[in-house]
């Protein structure tokens, strides 16, 4: 398979898996401002949520201060923001444009068709939009993409390296929208274990479409220890990191026997995972959730740098 096709797959999911992580921090930023704010957060979910997705700068220039209708506009609409609902679906698109004959009819008409209903989507007046509306609709046609890409393309190179794009991706984002809970809203490792606020706990779960199978693993106890371990240690959550990190080894794995030898990215996800195989979540609270969310989003960016320098041609 050409580098250049092999990107183009690589980013399409990225950049879908991005729109759709987008779509569930505003849907937490949304929840979460409709609570009092625990003592000593931040005061601000958005500026939260800002933080957590690394936008903060880019808002700040632009906006200046973090209200509603500002926040809704740069995360949603504005091209400005590369991570913007909007870019991502224009990016998406146009990757998937540029290797339309790899892509069967279902794959390319589901993308297709998701950045012509947002094209509609905005020109909606602003007064009209329902936010928790747009959510659901991003994470919808996130999903269909998926399910489409699964069920009618070839297993070949493509097929890896898409998957391997929303693995890469949906790991860097999950420990995100953990990062804003844990250390954004609650900075200390007192207040953590102190009066947490069990609708925050729910809306962070809900915001990873885990909210039930929480419940299924766990029972009811939103307990700070439980909920981080279910989404970084749980092999059986598909939003874990360790999940994710899995299904990236699984797939670089793939790639190597396809091309006879191992690269270093396979070397590096390998590595990861046996990090987080021999983590005991007690550890990693103790030594601080965000240090360590902070240095698996690191090493998990250098992994995407030594996918793009081993198989493709950009850099992420």
């Amino acid at each position: 398979m050409l580098s250049r096709t092999a990107e183009n797959l690589y980013w399409t999911a990225r950049y879908m898996e991005r729109a759709d992580t987008t779509a569930r921090l505003l849907e937490m930023g949304h929840r979460m401002q409709l609570m009092p704010t625990a003592d000593g957060g931040l005061g601000s979910e958005w500026t939260s949520i800002l933080a957590a997705s690394g936008t903060s700068a880019g808002f700040d220039e632009k906006y200046g201060e973090a209200v509603d209708h500002n926040v809704i506009s740069y995360m949603v609409f504005d091209p400005a923001n590369p991570s913007s609902i909007r870019s991502c679906l224009t990016a998406a698109r146009n990757n998937a444009r540029s290797v339309r004959t790899a892509l069967t009819t279902e794959v390319w008409e589901a993308l297709n068709r998701a950045y012509l209903e947002f094209n509609d989507l905005e020109r909606t007046p602003r007064s009209q939009l329902d936010l928790p509306q747009v959510c659901d609709w991003t994470r919808r046609q996130s999903a269909l993409l998926r399910g489409c890409f699964d069920n009618t393309q070839l297993q070949d190179e493509g097929f890896h390296f898409f998957n391997l794009g929303y693995a890469i991706e949906r790991s860097d984002n999950t420990a995100r929208l953990l990062d804003v809970k844990y250390y954004v809203l609650l900075p200390t490792i007192d207040m953590v274990g102190g009066g947490v606020d069990n609708y925050q706990w729910a809306t962070l779960l809900r915001a990873l479409s885990s909210h039930r199978s929480y419940h299924w693993t766990y029972g009811g106890d939103y307990a700070p220890r439980t909920i981080a371990h279910f989404l970084i240690l749980n092999r059986s959550c598909p939003r874990a990191l360790i999940y994710s990190v899995t299904e990236a080894e699984q797939h670089l794995n793939e790639l190597a026997q396809m091309h006879g030898c191992r690269t270093e990215a396979t070397s590096l996800a390998a590595g990861l995972l046996g990090e987080l195989a021999e983590a005991d979540i007690a550890d990693i609270i103790d030594q601080g959730l965000h240090e360590f969310l902070t240095g698996f989003v690191q090493q998990n960016g250098r992994l995407g740098n030594e996918i793009a320098r081993s198989y493709l041609f950009g850099k992420v």
